[in-house]
């Protein structure tokens, strides 16, 4: 089961790695254009989405940390 876990936060953490990476290419092919044009920002929007995803990896990574510790604990 540790092992189980330890894989399960290392794939949280690529993930999030992963989901920065992305939102940085996104912050950097913004345009001028894209700041000043009308309508909705769709590099603003996919930068928000990349932001998301990297929370949500976090959290799944202090989720599993929080319960291989509690597993070690235990023993």
């Amino acid at each position: 089961m540790q092992t189980f876990l330890v894989i399960l936060i290392v794939l949280a953490a690529l993930g999030a790695v992963v989901a920065l990476i992305r939102g940085i290419i996104y912050f950097l092919q913004t345009s001028r254009q894209d700041l000043m044009g009308p309508g909705p920002n769709l590099s603003g929007e996919r930068q928000n989405r990349m932001m998301r995803a990297r929370i949500m990896f976090q959290a799944l990574a202090i989720i599993f940390v929080v319960l291989l510790l509690l597993l070690a604990r235990s023993r």
